[in-house]
C-alpha cells in the first residue's frame, strides 16, 4: 500500500515539476521575420527578473554566440529591488559577449525602486547598455525608439519621437504593450513584454489577476496589429510573483527586419 502511495507521489511531484518548473528552465528562442528589408537581427531579452528566473547567463551568452545579433535589446523588467542588482550582473555579462550594440528600456518592477532607480541605470550603462527613456537613436538604416514603461505612467510618445527621422522605419522597444491602445504615431514594428505570455496557462487567469485592457481582450503573447502598427509580446525570460510558469516557457526572440 505504502509502495503505491509512494508511486503515486512520484508520479505526481513528476507532473508538477514537468508543468511548473521546467517551462521556466526550457528557453524557447522564438523567431520572427518583419521583412522590413533592412538585413538586420535584434535579440530582445525581456523580463529578466533576476529573483525569480532558472535560465543562467551562460544559457544567454552561448545564444548570443550561435544567432551572432546585429543588436540587443532589452525591454524592461530586471530586478524589484535595488540589493538584486548584483545578481543582473553576470546576465549583463554574459549579453556583452556578443559584442554588439545594446539597448533597454525600463519596466514597471524596475520603477520599484523609486528614488534608486539611478543604480539600476548606471549598472546597465556600466555593461555597455544605452537606457532610452523616451528617446530616439538612428542606427544603420532605422530609428530605434525606446518608450518607457506605460503602466508606471512613465510613458512620453511625444517625447520619445522628437528626433525620429520620418524617411526611415520605426521600429519601438517598450515594455508593457498596453501603450499600443493610445499610440498616437505610426511604428512599423514594436517589441513588447511585461505579460508574460500569461505565464500560468489557466482559463480567465487574467480575469482573477487583472493586467489591463489588451491581456483581458486575450492578447499577452506573439504577432498582433494596433492602429499605429504591427507589435510582438515577448513571453519573457523570467517569472513575475512566484517562480513557476503553467505550460508557458520562458522565451528569448529573435527578430530579424
Amino acid at each position: 500500500m505504502w509502495t503505491w502511495a509512494a508511486a503515486g507521489l512520484a508520479v505526481l511531484g513528476g507532473l508538477g515539476y514537468a508543468c511548473t518548473v521546467l517551462p521556466t528552465q526550457w528557453l524557447k528562442v522564438e523567431r520572427v521575420n518583419w521583412q522590413l528589408g533592412l538585413q538586420r537581427t535584434i535579440l530582445q531579452v525581456s523580463d529578466l527578473h533576476v529573483e525569480r528566473n532558472r535560465v543562467s547567463p551562460q544559457r544567454l551568452a552561448a545564444l548570443c554566440r550561435s544567432e551572432r545579433p546585429d543588436y540587443i535589446c532589452l525591454t524592461g523588467d530586471y530586478v524589484d529591488s535595488e540589493r538584486a542588482i548584483a545578481r543582473l550582473l553576470p546576465f549583463l555579462c554574459a549579453l556583452q559577449t556578443a559584442g554588439v550594440p545594446m539597448y533597454a528600456v525600463l519596466g514597471n518592477h524596475d520603477y520599484k525602486l523609486r528614488n534608486r532607480i539611478g543604480a539600476l541605470i548606471d549598472c546597465l550603462q556600466a555593461h555597455g547598455v544605452v537606457v532610452l527613456r523616451n528617446e530616439s537613436v538612428v542606427l544603420d538604416g532605422f530609428n530605434l525608439v525606446g518608450i518607457d514603461d506605460y503602466q508606471t505612467r512613465n510613458s512620453d510618445e511625444r517625447a520619445a519621437y522628437r528626433r525620429v527621422k520620418k524617411d526611415l522605419p520605426v521600429i519601438v522597444m517598450t515594455h508593457d504593450p498596453t501603450f499600443v491602445l493610445t499610440a498616437k504615431r505610426r511604428f512599423d514594428a514594436l517589441m513588447a513584454g511585461h505579460l508574460h505570455g500569461k505565464q500560468f496557462q489557466l482559463p480567465f487567469f487574467y480575469y482573477l489577476k487583472p493586467m489591463g485592457p489588451l491581456a483581458k481582450r486575450g492578447i499577452y503573447a506573439g504577432m498582433h496589429r494596433a492602429e499605429a502598427g504591427p507589435y510582438y509580446i515577448s513571453k519573457g525570460v523570467g517569472q513575475s510573483g512566484i517562480n513557476l510558469r503553467f505550460f508557458v516557457r520562458s522565451e528569448v526572440t529573435v527578430h530579424r527586419f
